[in-house]
């Protein structure tokens, strides 16, 4: 807009002065742009964020491949998935039950913890009720919501879930000495005792712990799981029926075990016996899944996955 007037002390009579400023409509379209790049440009900054916490899970599953070798390496075997007197291991808080992930610790960074474990009381003795309670960032995937919180836990989730799982069959069966994983039942298996090689043989997926009672330390199906399904497919459920599924926690005494899962986007990082990590897509086959999950099967094996 321009605007006349006279400037005093000076000859020049009118000077013209220019004054420039935004129309109501000129500030609402450059917001509606602004909002627009900005709704570009949330989806790429979550994605790129989700690839991290996928790399770091990775990484965590590579960290427990590694000890899992080293363990092997130094016992002359793979650690027992569960101990216990007897099987099959029932979802609950009764018997030793001590799974994998304690027997790793030493290889983890974490022998303290270890030493003040005491393996011949088993998981739920209350002398070993502080290493349960401990946060082990190896065992939880940064993408998992399934935070611990001590405000809210009930009077048997006195430990934070495992994020991951071993594998102990090849389909939905109880925990227990004839599975044909890798960790099982008070098993001893030798790398050499894998028929179908190293790297077609499951060691350690991920898993969805948010219903989980007993927490990292126990081996029941908080860090076992058999190679039926991914992320829920092939059981035949709707997917408002698997959701109410993984929302509803196990009945107490129960011998289901469950499938592996993840927070990911179209399946799940899992550690191989060779120590490789790989995303397993949760399209693949379900027959080549379950190849993967049997350690003896002696099929002939694609690489297509």
């Amino acid at each position: 807009m321009n605007v006349s007037s006279s400037l005093p002390g000076t000859g020049a009579g009118k000077v013209r002065i220019g004054r420039r400023a935004f129309t109501l409509v000129e500030l609402l379209v450059v917001i509606a742009i602004i909002g627009i790049l900005v709704g570009l440009l949330l989806p790429a900054v979550q994605a790129a964020r989700e690839a991290a916490r996928r790399m770091a899970c990775s990484n965590n599953l590579a960290q427990l491949g590694l000890a899992s070798h080293n363990f092997e390496f130094n016992y002359g075997h793979l650690p027992a998935g569960v101990t216990n007197k007897e099987g099959p291991i029932r979802y609950e808080p009764v018997g030793d039950h001590t799974s994998w992930t304690v027997r790793l610790l030493p290889y983890l960074e974490h022998q303290i913890a270890y030493d003040r474990f005491n393996q011949e009381l088993g998981a739920y003795a209350a002398d070993n009720l502080p290493v349960r309670q401990m946060l082990t960032p190896v065992f939880s995937c940064p993408s998992s919501p399934d935070n611990y919180s001590r405000s809210h836990q009930t009077e048997e989730q006195t430990s934070p879930p495992s994020s991951y799982a071993g594998c102990h069959h090849s389909m939905e069966a109880p925990i227990d000495r004839t599975n044909n994983g890798v960790l099982f039942l008070n098993s001893n298996l030798r790398f050499m005792e894998i028929a179908d090689g190293l790297s077609h043989t499951l060691l350690i997926g991920e898993k969805r712990g948010s219903v989980d009672r007993f927490g990292w330390t126990s081996g029941t199906r908080d860090t076992l799981r058999n190679a039926g399904t991914i992320n829920g497919k092939w059981t035949g459920l709707t997917e408002e029926a698997l959701r109410e599924k993984e929302r509803t926690p196990l009945a107490i005494g129960s011998l289901e075990v469950g499938g592996f899962a993840s927070y990911h986007s179209g399946g799940m990082n899992a550690v191989f016996c060779d120590g490789s990590v790989r995303f397993l897509s949760q399209s693949m086959e379900s027959d080549l899944f379950r190849r993967f999950g049997d350690r003896e099967d002696r099929e002939l094996m694609s690489v297509d996955y």
